[in-house]
């Protein structure tokens, strides 16, 4: 079992339960003793830059007054303007927020766009909420951080619960404070409003192409593949079409409700047509059979993708994973207990600060394209976005190779350096 070296931490962090804070913290101690003279800078990663924390209240439709925990938490902005998307979950906590912008930094540098990472979130179950009370939420939230985010010095983006229409609401909100329409605040935006054709796909798309590459690297044929996935929503439900699309068997496939498994490939289409009808894949009739939730974790699979929430796959339910290749579609599923027991089992794990980067990548592009007011067709879009994955996902492979560490840790070690040679040419203002 990994242990957490000491950390200085700070006083609104419980030590003895950092959450996914910890987990990270534990990654950084991983990559430490690769980075060389740059480990003198190592405690910047350790530390956000900038917490912001606020009260969201807003009037319920009933007329009654409710108050929302809102966070947005600037990890590191060495190599440019913050990035990071924004959710609305019940339990989003602050040490989850800290976890998720430290990630961002590392993801983007992985890929090599010019952003820092960051990220933001409201504690609230948007299910409780009415269509007039989320807009009146999202406007108080974007005007409650509005003096930290900007084109320039931080750009959020959907997230967990959230969607185009949120991002327009947050889009519109900062024009009205800032008293000029700047498209570049917030991307995954509408089509209509300046977003970038493929947006939407683009981390479902980013997760296909690196397992594409990882998959030819462990010598296992995309054609025929067994693919589970746990999650069906914007990036599982899209990895499931495109892998269905390249003649993979996707042969379960999990959601809040349950676990749909058809061992000769489920159809991915009528599943989905079955998830926009009844709103989760249970009941959905193509199925052979109905697991419950921890059943998932031992079906025998050539891929495997968990593409829901943090920390689903731990030291409990590793040991009965029976797969060759995990995607990380999620931000942090995977614990380092349970990475280790995977590694040992020499099950490959493709990270989510790689595997999942496609999102931040087309996100770029959607921002460059508002920059400049010209914007590119889908298909450039995709053949770019493709053309940068496979180059990073090479990149990491060809550090893995050489370090012969596991490709979680050659991911963060050409990150980091990344990250901290930007730092040390910068230096330290004043």
């Amino acid at each position: 079992m990994t242990t957490v070296q000491a950390h200085a931490l700070p006083s609104y962090l419980n030590p003895e339960d950092l959450g996914p804070w910890g987990v990270y913290l534990q990654q950084i101690d991983r990559v430490t003793p690769h980075l060389g003279s740059l480990s003198r800078w190592v405690e910047t990663l350790k530390r956000p830059k900038r917490i912001l924390t606020v009260d969201v209240p807003i009037e319920r439709d009933d007329g009654t007054i409710a108050h929302y925990e809102g966070y947005r938490v600037q990890h590191n902005m060495s190599r440019g303007p913050g990035k990071g998307g924004v959710r609305f979950h019940q339990d989003v906590t602050l040490s989850e927020v800290m976890a998720l912008s430290a990630w961002m930094t590392v993801k983007n540098a992985a890929v090599n766009v010019p952003y820092g990472g960051a990220k933001g979130g409201i504690r609230v179950d948007p299910k409780t909420l009415s269509r007039g009370e989320l807009q009146r939420l999202t406007r108080r939230y974007t005007s409650e951080i509005s003096l930290i985010i900007g084109p320039n010095k931080d750009i959020p983006a959907p997230d967990v619960n959230t969607n185009e229409q949120v991002m327009a609401w947050m889009m519109d909100s900062y024009a009205m404070i800032e008293g000029n329409l700047s498209t570049g605040v917030v991307t995954g935006k509408p089509i209509s409003l300046g977003g970038s054709l493929g947006r939407r796909e683009a981390t479902g798309r980013g997760v296909f192409v690196v397992g594409r590459e990882a998959a030819a690297k462990r010598g296992v044929a995309i054609e025929g593949a067994r693919v589970a996935i746990q999650g069906f929503g914007n990036v599982g439900g899209v990895a499931a079409t495109m892998f269905a699309e390249a003649g993979s068997k996707v042969i379960a496939v999990q959601d809040h409700t349950g676990t749909v498994v058809h061992q000769g490939g489920l159809d991915v289409e009528r599943l989905h047509k079955h998830v926009a009808e009844c709103g989760s894949v249970s009941g959905f009739p193509g199925a052979e059979a109905f697991l419950d939730r921890d059943a998932f974790w031992g079906i025998e699979s050539d891929i495997l993708i968990p593409a829901a929430l943090e920390q689903q796959i731990t030291a409990a339910n590793a040991p009965k994973i029976r797969t060759k290749i995990i995607l990380e579609g999620a931000n942090g599923p995977t614990t380092p207990e349970a990475d280790d027991i995977l590694t040992d089992k020499d099950v490959l794990i493709v990270p989510d600060v790689l595997a999942n980067a496609g999102g931040v990548t087309v996100s770029y592009f959607e921002w460059v394209q508002d920059f400049s007011s010209f914007f590119w067709s889908e298909d450039e879009i995709n053949a770019r976005l493709t053309r940068i994955m496979q180059d990073a996902f090479n990149a990491v492979w060809s550090v893995s190779q050489e370090k012969k560490v596991t490709l979680r840790t050659a991911t963060f070690i050409l990150a980091c350096t990344r990250v901290l040679q930007a730092r040390e040419v910068r230096g330290l203002y004043p």
